[in-house]
């Protein structure tokens, strides 16, 4: 659906057009007018209009529809195609969370379609009605305002991440706890929660290097104004570092895993010493109760007065002996 549709004329908004085509015809007289369109997961048949009256591709419309895109940006004849992939992240359950939004930058016109709860659009589009200035730039200042809010929200969650990181590493460590018997999953799903956070800021990279002027085919890209490339050019920077944030969360929380793992390992290794330990102590006084258990008619000492005792305090000894062999050597 239509969530919302605008004018803005010398960068202030005003009344929502009543026909698309005249509107569009409109803004492309005026240098500073153009219309913007914000859809919330359309359906086809709310697309047709759209599509129809600004030319829209129609390979990019369909990825538009269907969403579950990577992020991307696409040129072609009528129109620019971006799609980023917002995130959000709740620390009580520990899950990252995507949305997407795909924006159609042309002459005179956007078009931002959202999917998802994860895109700040409207808030966007509310801070720049207060800077007319920035509107007055037209459609690239949309597009770089969606970008740079949606990677400023990356370097939050990045932060978030590695807060709740820190968290986990403490536990796998920590003396008296050493990670308890669920604490491997929730290092796995943590890693994948990483992840989920990796496919939304890694391929990015790549378009905003194109928006910046330093992409591979170099130079400008249509529709994005030649002086709006040193903002673009903050905004891969700041997602660079959030990239490499990522990477090194990914690669401390399989070191963290790694150490919890040998450190399951070692403890069982020290159980079964103890087991084992505690096995050897009981099997020598079963021997010897076991050789006075068999029924022999001839056997030394089995008549004199003092086996009995004898026999007893040589397990006791035995026993002793064993328990400070095996202590000494830590495994008891």
């Amino acid at each position: 659906m239509i969530v919302d549709c605008a004018i803005y004329r010398d960068g202030r908004r005003t009344e929502g057009p009543s026909d698309l085509s005249d509107a569009l015809a409109q803004c492309r007289r005026g240098p500073y007018d153009f219309v913007w369109i914000g859809l919330y997961e359309p359906t086809e048949d709310e697309f047709d209009k759209v599509t129809e009256e600004f030319g829209l591709h129609p390979l990019a419309v369909e990825d538009a529809l269907k969403a579950h895109q990577r992020p991307k940006l696409e040129v072609y004849d009528d129109s620019l195609f971006v799609v980023l992939k917002p995130v959000g992240y709740e620390p009580k359950s520990d899950i990252v969370t995507a949305g997407e939004v795909m924006v159609f930058v042309g002459d005179s016109f956007v078009v931002t379609v959202r999917h998802g709860e994860e895109a700040p659009l409207a808030d966007v589009r509310h801070r720049l009605e207060e800077e007319p200035e920035n509107l007055r730039h037209g459609p690239t200042a949309v597009l770089y305002s969606i970008a740079d809010a949606v990677v400023d929200h990356y370097v939050e969650v990045a932060d978030e991440l590695g807060t709740d990181l820190e968290e986990l590493e403490a536990e796998v460590f920590s003396p008296t706890l050493g990670g308890s018997r669920h604490t491997a999953s929730r290092i796995y799903a943590f890693k994948r929660q990483v992840m989920e956070f990796r496919r939304a800021t890694g391929p990015l990279a790549q378009p905003l290097a194109r928006l910046a002027g330093g992409g591979l085919s170099g130079g400008r890209v249509p529709f994005v104004h030649e002086k709006a490339q040193p903002f673009f050019r903050d905004v891969s920077d700041h997602l660079t570092r959030v990239n490499e944030s990522v990477e090194g969360l990914d690669r401390l929380v399989s070191d963290v895993l790694s150490a919890h793992l040998a450190q399951t390992g070692v403890r069982q290794n020290d159980d079964m010493r103890k087991i084992s330990a505690w096995a050897a102590m009981a099997a020598v006084p079963t021997m010897i109760a076991g050789i006075y258990g068999m029924n022999f008619d001839h056997m030394p000492e089995l008549h004199w007065w003092w086996s009995y005792p004898a026999v007893i305090a040589l397990m006791a000894v035995l026993e002793v002996l064993l328990y400070g062999l095996f202590k000494r050597r830590g495994w008891l």
